[in-house]
């Protein structure tokens, strides 16, 4: 591997989004991080500086487009701009959490399709490929005419129960119906059975629960989602469990947004814990909860790093996981 290192030139940068996560990624690559200055003008302006050269590399960047949203997204395009003039062979991103994924259609008559405009600024900005966990919807793999690989975070959770916590009598459950092909996958890998939560949404962000479709008494739910936001979905849905005679309610979630009041909802809830990963730096409060748990996607991306680098396939990197790195707390 080695050799093929030193044939194929290879450089490894992280922008400011996840800097933990991008530590782990690079450490399991087997790379050190390159130098970048970011810099902020006065008035706002984002600039950068790349300190050493990328001429005929094969350059990967990691960034989450989390929040602040919007800056992440112009420190990637600007980075990918710079990485090109600078002549760079290819341009690979890793993008655990792609933001706007939930703006994939139009809802209403006179809505934007944002998560199209945004695979558009990235194209436009020449980067190669994209590498990105748990899209919030599929089809966005279409917006692009470059490669984008959708990786699930399922198997990476659903290990942490069989390893974890090991559970008895489980039911898991999908918090609506767009979930419910995700929760029979997470289902499958735990040999649980399947519950649905039918809900309505009057308005963004608030969801009311109407009914549970399947068997839930008696059991110990985990309900399965890829992103947590203000967690009120959960936290409505984890309490219609327990009412319909669930035992214990767990939770588990690829992206944890965690915006607003999230944490003192899940905090004030009948969840016993939530488990996420880290496709999106944790904030303070979520980092101090004792009910938050978080399991690192670090070493997979890792791997797929040198998979793209040996030209070998890097789906069974994701679909057989065999280790599991737990991010304990201090």
């Amino acid at each position: 591997m080695k050799e093929l290192l030193l044939i194929k030139k290879t450089k490894v940068f992280a922008l400011n989004s996840n800097p933990e996560l991008a530590k782990i990624i690079a450490r399991e690559a087997g790379f050190e991080l390159s130098e970048i200055e970011l810099i902020r003008f006065s008035d706002g302006e984002i600039g950068l500086n790349i300190s050493e050269s990328v001429r005929g590399f094969d350059v990967f960047v990691i960034q989450s487009t989390s929040n602040p949203t919007n800056e992440h997204l112009m420190e990637l395009l600007i980075f990918a701009d710079a990485v090109k003039r600078a002549s760079a062979k290819s341009l690979t991103v890793i993008m655990p959490y792609y933001g706007y994924s939930r703006q994939d259609r139009k809802a209403k008559s006179r809505q934007p399709i944002t998560a199209k405009l945004v695979a558009d600024l990235l194209q436009v900005a020449k980067i190669d490929r994209i590498l990105s966990i748990d899209l919030h919807a599929a089809q966005i793999q279409g917006f692009f005419n470059i490669p984008i690989d959708n990786f699930p975070a399922a198997p990476l959770l659903a290990n942490y129960f069989l390893k974890r916590k090991k559970l008895e009598n489980i039911v898991v459950v999908s918090p609506d119906h767009g979930g419910a092909t995700r929760a029979r996958q997470f289902a499958k890998l735990l040999d649980a059975p399947l519950a649905i939560i039918d809900k309505r949404r009057p308005e963004p962000n608030k969801a009311e629960v109407m009914s549970i479709i399947g068997e839930v008494e008696g059991k110990v739910a985990i309900l399965i989602d890829d992103i947590i936001d203000t967690a009120g979905t959960l936290c409505a849905g984890a309490s219609a469990l327990i009412e319909k005679g669930a035992t214990e309610v767990y939770a588990a979630a690829t992206h944890a947004i965690f915006s607003g009041n999230a944490i003192k909802n899940i905090e004030n809830s009948p969840i016993k814990d939530v488990i996420v990963t880290d496709t999106i730096k944790l904030r303070e409060d979520a980092i101090k909860s004792k009910k938050i748990s978080q399991v690192s996607i670090g070493s997979l991306l890792g791997k797929s790093i040198l998979h793209i680098i040996e030209d070998l396939p890097i789906s069974q990197l994701f679909a057989e996981i065999e280790t599991l790195e737990v991010l304990e707390k201090e």
